[in-house]
C-alpha cells in the first residue's frame, strides 16, 4: 500500500492496528499469486509516475468537451505507454489483463474513448477473423494504427439481434458489400468511441446476397480518412448527446448511405461469401460466434466486482472516520461504522465483491475450457456457458448496482458529491446492467437453458455440472435444512428446482388449454426470469463456498477464519433475502430463520475489527479511488474543503451574474 505525504486520520490508523490477519495474503489469493500482485504494482507504478492521473482542474468541473478533450488525450499518453514501458512487463496477450483494466480507472473518473478499441475491437479480430485477415488488422490495431469501436446496437433494436436493420448487399459485379442504413431506426447508436475518436468500426448488418438474408454478420469498416479524420463519403456519424453517465466515453450513432466495402471486409472465420456470391455457412457456425460475446460478459461480471470493491472501500474508510450522534450523554460521538445498521449495508458489499471477483474467474476458466472443447469439434458445454455468462453478468451487475448505491446512501449527504466518486461508480455499473445483454433478457436466455435441462433430466439424460440439482429434484431426492453453509447452498438449489418444475408445468398447462408453445412461455416470463435468478444465486453461492475453500488450503488460519466469515455471512445475508422462497421450497423453519437472524447480526460483530483491513486488501490506490471520502490517509474533511476551494465557480468572489441580474432584480430595475 504507497502512503501518501499526510498524516493518516489517527481514527483509521487505530482501525488498523485492530487487525487480524496479513492484509498481504488476502491481496496475492485475489490477484493469482505473489507474482501477479508484483507485476499489477508495477503497471501502477509506471503509469502513476508518468503524470497522467493528475488534472489541473477537477475532471467534474471540466465542460462535456474539455472532459472529452482531456480523456483523448490521456489514452493517446497511456496507448503510448502500453507500447513501451508497459509492453516489457505484461506482453501484447496481456493488453486486456484485469491490471491493465484496473490502472485506467486511475486516469479517468468516467470513461476512455479508446475503451472498445481494446474491449470489443480487439477480441472481436481475434475471435472471428480468419489467419490471412489477422494478419492485415490485428498487427495495426495493436500497434494503435487503426482505432476501433463496435457498432452493433441500433436507434430502434438492442438485444434483438435478429431484428437489426442495417443492410451489408454483396454486389458480385465488383465484389464488394453495399452497407445501407435503410430507416431513422437501423442508425448504429451507443457504441463507445464512435461519435468523434474512432476511424475503423466492426459493423453488425443483415447479409444480402443473391437475394437471400443470411442474418446478421460482421464487417470491418473504414469510417474516417486516416489523414484529416473526416467521415468518409456515404458515411454519416456524430455524438448521440450529453447522457447519465459515461460523458466522455464518446458514444456516437452511424449511419451509412450505399457506403461501399471490399468483400474480405467480412469478417469471414465462421462463414464466408465467395467471389460470385455463394455463401458458405460451416457447422455450428451460430455455436461458434457466442465466443466474443462470452468473453465480453465475463469481464463486465469482473468489473462489477471491481467497481464494487471501489465503492466498499470508500463507504467504509469514511464511515470510520465520520462520527455521528450519542449513544449516552457526555460520551464521545462514535463511529458510524460501529452501528449494526451501517454495518448491514457495508459488510456485504466487502463479500459481494469478493464473491462476483471469483465467480468471473471461475467463469473465466470455465470459458477457457469450453474453447479448448470447440478446438476439438466438441460444442456441447457451450450452452451451459452461454446460460451461465447471461445470467451471471445479469445478476452481478443488477447487484453491484444496488449495494454501491447502498454505499452512497451510508455516506450520507456527502456521498452525493461527485468529488466522492460513488455517483460515477454507480452511473458506470447501473449502465452495465443494460449494455451487452439486457438484464431481463438474459435471464430469459438462461430459463430456455433451464427448461431444457429439466426436460433432459426428466427423460434420463444426463446434464452439465451446474444443473445437476435438477436431476435429484426429478429422482425425489430430500433435503431437510441445516443451518450450515453446505446446508443453505442445498437448500437454494432445491428454490431454483422447485421453481424450475413451476415453470415447466405452467407452460405445460397453458398449453393444455390450446396456446402454442412461444405464448405459453410468454405468459410464463414472469416465473421465468424469477427461476433463471434463483438458479444463478446457488451458482454464486456455491462456487464463493467452493473458491474460497480451494483458494485459502494453504492459508493462514487467520486468513481462513475471515474470508470463511464473509462467506458465511454472505449466504446467511440471503438465506434472511429470501426466506418466502425457502419456506415454500425447503424444510427451513421460523425457529431456523430467527437462529439465521442472530448469527448473522454475530457475524457482523465479528468483522466489525476487520472492516476496513478488509477494504484495504483490496489494494486500491488514491488515484484509483478518485475519491474525497475514501483516500488511504481518512482526510476527509480536508479534501472535501481543499475540493471546495479549488472550485472555479470560487475563482471571483463576485459571479457576473450578480451584477447582470441580481443586482438589477433587487434596485426594481432588471
Amino acid at each position: 500500500m504507497v502512503l501518501n505525504k499526510y498524516k493518516v486520520n489517527p481514527d483509521l490508523a487505530i482501525e488498523r492496528q485492530k487487525c487480524t490477519f496479513d492484509i498481504e495474503e488476502i491481496i496475492n489469493i485475489f490477484d493469482g499469486g505473489k507474482k501477479k500482485t508484483s507485476q499489477r504494482r508495477k503497471i501502477e507504478d509506471i503509469v502513476l509516475k508518468s503524470g497522467l492521473c493528475y488534472d489541473d482542474v477537477p475532471e467534474e468541473c471540466m465542460s462535456l468537451k474539455e472532459r472529452y478533450e482531456n480523456a483523448v488525450r490521456k489514452s493517446c499518453l497511456f496507448s503510448k505507454l502500453m507500447k513501451t514501458e508497459l509492453q516489457e512487463i505484461t506482453g501484447i496477450e496481456d493488453f486486456e489483463t484485469p491490471a491493465i483494466r484496473r490502472i485506467a480507472d486511475a486516469l479517468f473518473k468516467d470513461i476512455s474513448p479508446f475503451l472498445l478499441h481494446l474491449g470489443m475491437f480487439v477480441p472481436t479480430i481475434i475471435g472471428q477473423c480468419t489467419s490471412e485477415q489477422l494478419m492485415i488488422w490485428l498487427p495495426k490495431a495493436l500497434d494503435l494504427q487503426i482505432i476501433g469501436g463496435y457498432a452493433q446496437t441500433e436507434l430502434g433494436h438492442g438485444t434483438f439481434i435478429r431484428g437489426l436493420e442495417t443492410t451489408a448487399t454483396y454486389d458480385a459485379s465488383t465484389e464488394e458489400f453495399v452497407l445501407h442504413t435503410p430507416t431513422l431506426t437501423a442508425h448504429k447508436w451507443w457504441a463507445g468511441g464512435l461519435g468523434k475518436t474512432i476511424n475503423h468500426c466492426i459493423v453488425v448488418a443483415q447479409l444480402y446476397t443473391k437475394g437471400v438474408c443470411y442474418g446478421t454478420h460482421l464487417f470491418m469498416v473504414q469510417i474516417r480518412d486516416l489523414d484529416t479524420h473526416m467521415p468518409l463519403p456515404g458515411i454519416k456519424v456524430g455524438e448521440i448527446g450529453p447522457r447519465m453517465g459515461f460523458s466522455s466515453a464518446d458514444n456516437g450513432f452511424l449511419g451509412f448511405n450505399n457506403f461501399r466495402i471490399p468483400r474480405n471486409n467480412m469478417l469471414m472465420k465462421h462463414a464466408q461469401v465467395q467471389k460470385d456470391g455463394t455463401y458458405v455457412k460451416p457447422a455450428r457456425h451460430g455455436k461458434l460466434t457466442y465466443q466474443t460475446m462470452v468473453f465480453v460478459r465475463v469481464n463486465l461480471v469482473n468489473e462489477a466486482a471491481f467497481n464494487l470493491s471501489k465503492a466498499v472501500t470508500i463507504a467504509v474508510r469514511y464511515s470510520a472516520v465520520r462520527r455521528q450522534s450519542e449513544l449516552r450523554p457526555n460520551e464521545p460521538e462514535p463511529q458510524i461504522l460501529d452501528y449494526p445498521t451501517q454495518q448491514h449495508k457495508l459488510f456485504i458489499g466487502i463479500a459481494t465483491a469478493h464473491a462476483f471477483q471469483l465467480a468471473a474467474n471461475w467463469l473465466w476458466n470455465t470459458f477457457k475450457s469450453v474453447l479448448s472443447d470447440m478446438k476439438k469439434g466438441d460444442v456441447g458445454t457451450l450452452p451451459e456457458l452461454h446460460a451461465l455468462s447471461s445470467c451471471l453478468k445479469a445478476v452481478s451487475t443488477s447487484d453491484a448496482a444496488l449495494l454501491i448505491e447502498q454505499c452512497r446512501y451510508a455516506c450520507g449527504g456527502h456521498g452525493y458529491m461527485l468529488s466522492s466518486n460513488l455517483p460515477y461508480i454507480y452511473s458506470f455499473v447501473a449502465a452495465t446492467r443494460t449494455y451487452e445483454g439486457d438484464y431481463t433478457i438474459l435471464l430469459l436466455q438462461t430459463a430456455r437453458f433451464l427448461v431444457k435441462a429439466w426436460e433432459q433430466a426428466e427423460a434420463g439424460k444426463t446434464v452439465t455440472p451446474t444443473v445437476s440439482y435438477i436431476s435429484r429434484s426429478i429422482k425425489g431426492e430430500k433435503f431437510s435444512w441445516q443451518s450450515t453453509d453446505e446446508g443453505i447452498i442445498k437448500s437454494f438449489q432445491a428454490v431454483s428446482a422447485g421453481k424450475i418444475a413451476l415453470c415447466v408445468k405452467s407452460i405445460r398447462d397453458r398449453m393444455k388449454s390450446g396456446l402454442d408453445y412461444e405464448d405459453a412461455w410468454l405468459l410464463t416470463t414472469v416465473q421465468l426470469v424469477d427461476a433463471a435468478e434463483a438458479h444463478c444465486r446457488s451458482v454464486i453461492l456455491e462456487t464463493y463456498w467452493n473458491e474460497v475453500r480451494r483458494l485459502t488450503k494453504s492459508s493462514s488460519d487467520s486468513v481462513k477464519i475471515v474470508m470463511h466469515q464473509l462467506v458465511t455471512l454472505y449466504l446467511t445475508y440471503w438465506t434472511l433475502q429470501r426466506t418466502g422462497d425457502l419456506l415454500r421450497y425447503s424444510s427451513i423453519s421460523e425457529k431456523d430463520i430467527d437462529f439465521m437472524q442472530r448469527q448473522y447480526e454475530e457475524l457482523l460483530q465479528q468483522i466489525r475489527p476487520n472492516a476496513v483491513a478488509l477494504v484495504d486488501a483490496f489494494d486500491l490506490r488514491d488515484e484509483i479511488l478518485h475519491s474525497s471520502l475514501g483516500a488511504y490517509d481518512g482526510r476527509v474533511y480536508e479534501r472535501l474543503m481543499e475540493q471546495a476551494e479549488n472550485n472555479p465557480m470560487n475563482v471571483e468572489p463576485v459571479n457576473q451574474s450578480f451584477y447582470k441580474y441580481i443586482k438589477p432584480l433587487l434596485q426594481g430595475k432588471l
